[in-house]
């Protein structure tokens, strides 16, 4: 028994049409569409609400916490809003509820003018420095995890979490399938980019968000139950389940934002198939750095990452068999075919209107 949630970062532009980031936004900009959508009672306990108390609904505002000298939250610095799925035991049910999700937040978001804009990674700053500096609280709290480490990276990055696991596995064959997607990362995540913009320009390559992420970010995550079941990592490949529903997720998290939800039930399918395979022998604890930015600036165009993808891609079709999921996965093989991206699209579009915000306004066509 599988089941499936996709946690989605919106990025967005304001209502002057300009990119909505940490510069230019307060924490009320977004509060004001988060508090007109619904909330549902019946999410929770698989929702976890956080300590921060930002988390309520199945929309949050997604930024850097900032704290006084306890963990009492005392300022949220926004990058944008993250849509999140209750857990599903099907695709299309996660992809359908993700697809609800995103209309009622454009439809809120319009009232205040802000439309929502795919972009994975800031296209015009290259870092983010908290303001006021961080305190010594701040300081010793970030010393905690590898991902607190790096937590400034996220404020500069959008992309999904997407959400996968299965009924009644053992936790050392849950921590085997992270290391299996761990390596095999840079070979798919070309399906997802969407971030050839860096510093308010083109970028070399198609996926800035990989190039700068990785070996500072997971690309999978584990979620144990006990704190022996850890392995030791940096960046970390497990972490203690914070709420009961966690406990045996695999959270995949270097895949860029897609605009077309059908792409993330290809990606979900093929996450499915990954997982069911047996074939396929590699398996990494850590992201391969080099690999990805390789992967970021090539994509399908290099031919050890195309031809692994392709190993990969049929493997999880071989694994799916007679699964009605093997149909998902038929975007990723056009794709793969024409060795097209959507980072591809946005360059066409950028050279052709000659401006960021403008090529963004072409993304969420479909919505």
């Amino acid at each position: 028994m599988f089941y499936f949630g996709i946690e989605h970062e919106v990025a967005f532009l304001t209502p002057e049409g300009k990119f909505a980031d940490f510069s230019s936004i307060k924490f009320a900009d977004f509060n004001q569409i988060i508090e007109q959508l619904p909330t549902y009672p019946n999410d929770y306990p698989q929702l976890r609400i956080g300590d921060a108390g930002i988390k309520k609904k199945r929309w949050y505002i997604e930024g850097f916490e900032r704290f006084a000298d306890s963990e009492k939250v005392i300022e949220c610095v926004p990058k944008g809003i993250e849509i999140r799925t209750t857990i599903n035991s099907d695709i299309q049910s996660t992809i359908t509820e993700l697809t609800e999700s995103f209309y009622l937040l454009q439809e809120i978001a319009a009232k205040f003018g802000f439309s929502p804009a795919l972009i994975s990674c800031n296209p015009y700053h290259a870092v983010f420095k908290p303001e006021p500096p961080l305190n010594d609280y701040e300081i010793k709290r970030r010393r905690t995890s590898p991902e607190k480490q790096t937590a400034n990276i996220p404020m500069l990055t959008y992309g999904p979490d997407l959400n996968i696991s299965v009924a009644g596995l053992p936790y050392e064959r849950v921590i085997e399938i992270g290391k299996k997607l761990t390596y095999y990362s840079s070979y798919i995540v070309p399906f997802s980019y969407s971030s050839p913009f860096y510093q308010g320009g083109l970028w070399e390559g198609l996926s800035v968000r990989t190039f700068i992420r990785t070996g500072q970010r997971p690309a999978a995550m584990v979620f144990v139950e006990k704190s022996e079941q850890l392995i030791q990592a940096a960046p970390s490949l497990t972490k203690i389940a914070r709420i009961p529903a966690e406990v045996g997720r695999i959270e995949f998290k270097a895949f860029d934002s897609c605009d077309d939800f059908s792409i993330y039930a290809a990606l979900l399918a093929l996450l499915k198939g990954l997982v069911l395979d047996e074939s396929l022998p590699g398996r990494a604890t850590v992201p391969d750095t080099a690999k990805h930015q390789l992967s970021a600036q090539q994509g399908f165009d290099n031919q050890d990452i195309f031809a692994i993808a392709s190993q990969v891609l049929q493997a999880a079709e071989v694994a799916l068999g007679e699964d009605p999921d093997v149909n998902l996965l038929a975007p990723l093989k056009v794709m793969l075919n024409k060795r097209e991206t959507k980072a591809h699209q946005l360059i066409r579009d950028f050279n052709r209107v000659g401006s960021i915000e403008q090529a963004l306004r072409n993304t969420y066509s479909a919505f």
